[in-house]
């Protein structure tokens, strides 16, 4: 789950006033209505995370003035430029505020059950219990940070995941090894080598599209091309590694430059002995299946602008990709950390996925929630949302989060009317019986 200080958000689709603080309905002040929600959203904390003192944390994505929710662009930023994190946390505030969200921000969600009745849903929080007809798990798939089981603890070096780095300054000193050449493993990798550090970047399978190309943003032209709304091939498929960054104003990640600039390249890590990490011979199949993605994208955004006549400059630098460095033909296999001075390990290795307090039969044979466009297939009123293609790449990004948002919305506000309609025909049905049971009455007992 998320940790504490996680934000739980009520919220009834239909207008009603909804509880703000503690689960009472705002003003009411009636034992009647406390801890109950028609609906609870358990939020990602993980945005107001981001106002944290001591790293720089760019927005990988440019604004574009379309990266960024319904109705509201961003303000500081301009169209070309990528927002920081306090931009980021501070447009989150502001939407919350522009559309009157109930947000109860400092509570902490631990545990989602079935209720005994009517079925609803027993909420346990750090600010006491709830029920709700309702869950949307909007948590995103990124809550337990990943540590591959190579390194031991006691391997006398120190180890930290890319969530917990901050700055060169506050690693020991000595050489560094960044395990992941995603956006942040690579950025970090970068910003150590700039500070004089000795850096080993390992570098798995990823995608590595241009940042720019003929003029526009790589988000430009993932939402030209479709891509943003390209559909999951198969359930849970899991998030894309990209490596793409936003950081000194945003440039395409080139392997080659940072090899050439001093960085030593190795392949996958893969196992750890006596001291030594040994990496697997696929630096150079990796390197070269991320410039054929990178030269795929270029082509078909070339296809694109002929076939609709647009006025775009060429861009024939784009499509320079430089000699392959000595560390590809003679990949470095195995790594001593005593012998190059490593102090530090950097595991820029991601997320994985922890429902853990929702103790619901909601999840496949390997943990996964079994859902149809973020709506539980086993138990009715249990919804997801932000999942990796939870029904399109877009999904568990900012710009593509309210297509399903409102998919759901609709859903819970459908299947209520469905259940208004149900208590109506019940309370007509009822009325009805208690009309013939008191005609009933009235023909047994005459007047004497």
């Amino acid at each position: 789950p998320a940790p504490a200080g996680g934000p739980a958000s009520g919220r009834n689709h239909g207008g009603e006033q909804l509880p703000t603080t503690n689960g009472r309905r705002d003003g009411s002040g009636s034992d009647a209505n406390k801890d109950w929600f028609p609906s609870i959203t358990r939020l990602s904390p993980q945005i107001l995370a981001t106002r944290r003192k001591g790293r720089r944390v760019p927005y990988n994505s440019e604004n574009c003035r379309i990266l960024h929710l319904p109705n509201l662009e961003f303000t500081e930023s301009g169209p070309d430029q990528f927002p920081g994190k306090e931009e980021i946390a501070q447009y989150f505030v502001d939407y919350a505020e522009k559309i009157s969200a109930p947000i109860n921000c400092g509570v902490e969600v631990t545990r989602i059950s079935e209720a005994s009745w009517r079925h609803q849903f027993h909420v346990e929080t750090s600010e006491g219990q709830l029920t709700a007809n309702n869950i949307v798990v909007a948590t995103g798939p990124f809550q337990l940070p990943v540590f591959p089981p190579l390194v031991p603890d006691n391997a006398g070096v120190r180890q930290i995941h890319s969530s917990a780095y901050r700055n060169p300054a506050q690693l020991p000193a000595g050489s560094v090894l960044v395990v992941g050449a995603g956006s942040s493993g690579t950025q970090i990798a970068e910003e150590l080598l700039d500070s004089g550090r000795d850096v080993y970047l390992s570098v798995g399978p990823h995608d590595r599209p241009p940042r720019r190309y003929r003029g526009q943003d790589f988000v430009w032209w993932l939402g030209m091309l479709g891509k943003w709304d390209a559909p999951a091939s198969t359930p849970g498929a899991k998030h894309i590694t990209i490596a793409v960054s936003g950081a000194a104003g945003g440039r395409t990640i080139d392997f080659r430059r940072l090899s050439t600039a001093g960085m030593h390249l190795l392949g996958r890590a893969t196992g750890w002995v006596d001291g030594v990490l040994h990496f697997a011979p696929d630096l150079k199949e990796n390197i070269h299946k991320g410039d054929q993605n990178y030269l795929a994208l270029l082509r078909e955004a070339d296809a694109y602008i002929a076939a609709r006549g647009l006025d775009l400059p060429m861009d024939p630098s784009a499509w320079t990709i430089g000699p392959d460095p000595d560390c590809l033909a003679h990949p470095l296999l195995t790594l001593d950390l005593e012998q190059n001075e490593i102090s530090t390990i950097v595991w820029a290795t991601g997320y994985e996925l922890d429902l853990s307090w929702l103790e619901l039969n909601a999840f496949d044979a390997v943990g996964r929630p079994q859902h149809q466009r973020g709506v539980s297939l086993t138990i009715d009123g249990l919804y997801f949302l932000g999942l990796p293609f939870l029904t399109r790449r877009g999904s568990s990004f900012i710009w593509g989060v309210w297509h399903d948002a409102k998919y759901i919305a609709d859903h819970i506000a459908t299947r209520r009317n469905y259940m208004t309609h149900l208590h109506r025909n019940n309370l007509h049905r009822s009325q009805q019986q208690d009309r013939t049971d008191k005609g009933s009455n009235d023909g047994a007992y005459p007047p004497s």
